[in-house]
């Protein structure tokens, strides 16, 4: 029988996980964040919490994927340390919305930025979004290596983009155009106020770094590479994305970056002029499609794992016996991605009801390190995450507060996303009822 093979190199895995993170966030959500928080030091400091929240999280994370080397990572946390139903759970949010959503999202921002160069109206722009959806598969569909270099190279290239963004910034701004030792002009209680939308935006940027857990079967060395990985990956987005602000604080007022709704073209802009435009245009169009790639490559492996646990239709557990890659499952997700872009006005606000869910899983995820410690106190730790229980506690501390606080922010679609994981508890017991024992030993 075919098998996952070992191929992905500590190189492979850090650009997946730095990839997975920086997709069109960077570009767009330091406006909102601006106008959210206001007070350039306080902008700092929301982006500085989004990466102490990151790195808690990638140590946390690491120490369950090398002791659980596993196709599905967070998947396969969640399973052992919860049971069959909560996995489960994780799994179909994460397929029916979550990540097929994302890449529905991120492949219309790439035809969306492409028609800069290329006029494409509203039917061109979603037959490009399907068609490089479609290229992507193919490739990763290939071979899990040629998945691997294509995210290397995109990634590389949204690194050379987004760094020249940060030299444009630095060299040609001027720390004079922004006041940092400026303050909130509302009343003290309204600090944690500002500070919690400012996470939202932060978070969602941050958000990513865990894709490098879900090819642990494809890592050689999987124990000290995972590890590793996501840490470097961890400092890397960190200091690119305060660069990138300051950057932006160097070319635009906090009040200017408010107001603009292309707050990247329009800092290069400033000192470029018009080719800025099309330079931060291109930054995007690399950008969303590298992370497109990156994401095609990493969730099916949950859906294999799904399906060979017997919750998912079992041709998903299959691997292809030339490329030796779960081939139907990542085939069936770009298939429903492109779905979901043929009717995006359809789906988009469902889509916006769940994301929430992400953070449900990422608190249960960083408390199974706890939980698996417990459970399985006498096996071999290759890795072990420093200052714990502190660092999982920390990070799963503000995973529930994230979750909380979307509750109270946006109650109806924070309900709705509760609603749509509970009509998955039936479907689950639905597919036990039916399930056919055994697993892939590769598994």
């Amino acid at each position: 029988m075919a098998e996952l093979k070992r191929t992905l190199t500590l190189f492979d895995m850090t650009m997946i996980a730095i990839g997975g993170s920086i997709g069109s966030g960077i570009f767009l959500t330091p406006a909102s964040i601006a106008r959210d928080v206001g007070a350039p030091w306080l902008i700092v400091a929301v982006w500085v919490m989004g990466g102490l929240i990151t790195l808690a999280g990638a140590l946390t994370f690491s120490e369950a994927a090398a002791l659980l080397p596993h196709a599905g990572g967070q998947y396969v946390f969640l399973t052992r340390a919860y049971g069959g139903l909560v996995g489960f759970l994780f799994g179909w949010a994460y397929f029916l919305v979550c990540n097929a959503g994302g890449l529905g999202a991120l492949s219309v921002a790439f035809a969306t930025y492409l028609g800069f160069f290329v006029p494409l109206g509203p039917v061109g722009t979603k037959a490009v979004a399907i068609a490089g959806l479609l290229l992507l598969t193919l490739v990763n569909v290939r071979g899990v290596k040629a998945g691997a270099i294509f995210s290397n190279v995109f990634t590389v290239l949204k690194l050379v983009g987004i760094l020249g963004l940060v030299g444009v910034g630095l060299a040609l701004g001027s720390p004079r155009t922004t006041d940092f030792s400026a303050t909130l002009v509302q009343a003290p209680g309204s600090l944690w106020s500002a500070l919690a939308l400012g996470m939202v935006g932060v978070l969602w940027s941050y958000g990513g770094w865990q894709h490098a857990t879900y090819a642990s079967a494809e890592v050689k060395n999987a124990q000290r590479t995972l590890p590793l990985a996501m840490t470097i990956a961890a400092f890397s987005v960190t200091a690119i994305y305060l660069l990138a602000n300051l950057a932006y604080m160097f070319l635009l007022t906090p009040a200017e970056m408010a107001a603009s709704p292309r707050i990247a073209a329009e800092a290069v802009s400033t000192v470029l002029g018009p080719a800025g435009g099309s330079l931060i245009s291109l930054a995007i169009v690399i950008s969303t499609f590298g992370v497109v790639g990156i994401y095609t490559l990493t969730a099916p492996r949950i859906y294999y794992a799904m399906a060979a646990d017997g919750v998912f239709f079992r041709k998903v557990a299959e691997i292809h016996p030339r490329y030796h890659t779960p081939a139907f499952a990542i085939v069936f997700q770009s298939l429903w991605a492109a779905v979901l872009i043929l009717f995006w006005g359809t789906f988009e606000n469902l889509i916006s009801y769940v994301v929430f869910t992400d953070w449900i899983f990422f608190a249960l995820g960083g408390a199974s390190v706890i939980v698996l410690r417990r459970r399985m106190p006498d096996a071999p730790r290759a890795y072990r995450v420093p200052g714990y229980p502190w660092v999982p506690l920390f990070f799963v501390g503000t995973s529930i507060w994230f979750v909380a606080m979307t509750l109270v922010a946006k109650p109806a679609q924070a309900w709705a996303g509760l609603l749509f994981l509970g009509l998955g508890v039936p479907v689950y017991y639905a597919w036990k009822r039916q399930a056919a024992p055994g697993r892939p030993k590769d598994r």
